[in-house]
């Protein structure tokens, strides 16, 4: 792997929010004033997302006290707390420009009928657990107890067959006993 692509997939972030243009969303972002921290939430129209990987960014639009707000943030950046689906809007466009021009309610995608609300993730990366790696340790040892369990099961095999042989003439003989007493 590439020097720089194994630097991005480590910034990646594990889950990430299924964003959809024209929906409706909230985000949460972490805000540092001072030495103070506080999450502000932005709630807004996406119109438009871009790039890929660690640069993949979205736009979301929203009219506070009749000015047309517009921040755009990044996917993965460790700011962006989380994004909350408030609506799903119908969108046939890759980017929502025109809504720019738009005034009051006509600033608003369609909302799409019928569709659930889900803020589904999507799993960029997965996370290696201890115990995984525990596994592969485990299962690259090499494994000689085999070897071992036959040369000792050997010998049992044996014994048990000397002892089925010293018991057959006894048993022999105890046949032979029960006839002679039953003839006489």
């Amino acid at each position: 792997m590439d020097i720089i692509k194994s630097i991005e997939h480590e910034q990646l972030k594990t889950k990430v929010p299924e964003l959809r243009i024209g929906n409706t969303v909230r985000v949460h972002v972490r805000i540092k004033e001072g030495n103070k921290e506080r999450i502000q939430v932005f709630e807004g129209i996406i119109i438009k997302k871009q790039g890929g990987g660690v640069n993949e960014t979205f736009t979301v639009r929203k009219i506070s006290y009749g000015v047309g707000v517009e921040k755009t943030f990044l996917v993965h950046s460790p700011l962006v707390e989380k994004v909350e689906v408030v609506r799903v809007g119908k969108a046939r466009r890759a980017k929502l420009y025109y809504l720019r021009d738009r005034v009051g309610k006509a600033s608003k995608t369609k909302e799409l009928v019928g569709a659930r609300i889900e803020n589904r993730e999507i799993v960029v990366k997965e996370e290696k657990t201890e115990e995984e790696s525990v596994v592969k340790e485990v299962a690259q040892e090499p494994v000689e107890v085999s070897t071992e369990k036959t040369v000792n099961e050997a010998p049992v095999a044996e014994e048990i067959k000397e002892e089925t042989a010293t018991e057959a003439p006894v048993k022999e003989k105890a046949t032979e006993e029960t006839d002679k007493k039953e003839t006489k």
